[in-house]
């Protein structure tokens, strides 16, 4: 080897730490920049009776129980 160009411990370590830190700089603009990413969490404005009223349109509660469930949710 020629002097001065081999690595010891240290430069390893910064070189490893530089990539890192690139790597991760490249994933954080990369979902900065799209504009629904996966793993996103959308602010939800519905209320509870809101989601209530889906369901029941859905046909995934009956009418009994979205009465039952509208009675507690006013309680």
């Amino acid at each position: 080897m020629v002097d001065g160009y081999d690595m010891g411990a240290a430069d390893w370590t910064v070189m490893i730490v530089f990539w890192v830190l690139a790597a991760a700089l490249v994933v954080w603009i990369a979902m900065r920049l799209t504009p629904n990413h996966a793993g996103a969490v959308e602010p939800t404005l519905e209320t509870p009776i809101d989601i209530l009223d889906r369901r029941l349109a859905r046909g995934e509660i009956d009418v009994a129980t979205y009465d039952e469930l509208r009675a507690r949710l006013a309680a």
